[in-house]
């Protein structure tokens, strides 16, 4: 059976813990993200999203470690 193919534009998305994901261009952003500015298809979002977010941790856990390591 041959593959279908996703001709569809998709947006890289990011929230306030700096967690990435992709949604369909033209759908809504969902309530706490917003764009992250890059947009494509659905391999180079995620090609994007991979060389972008490095950190998998939360922005918050990512903080408090870093205060912990300072106050140490």
């Amino acid at each position: 059976m041959p593959e279908a193919t996703d001709d569809r534009s998709y947006l890289v998305v990011r929230n306030d813990e700096e967690q990435y994901s992709l949604l369909l261009a033209d759908r809504p952003l969902p309530k706490g993200w917003r764009p992250a500015g890059f947009e494509g298809d659905r391999e180079a979002c995620l090609a994007h999203i991979g060389a972008t977010w490095t950190d998998l941790r939360p922005l918050s856990l990512r903080r408090r470690l870093a205060s912990a390591s300072t106050t140490a």
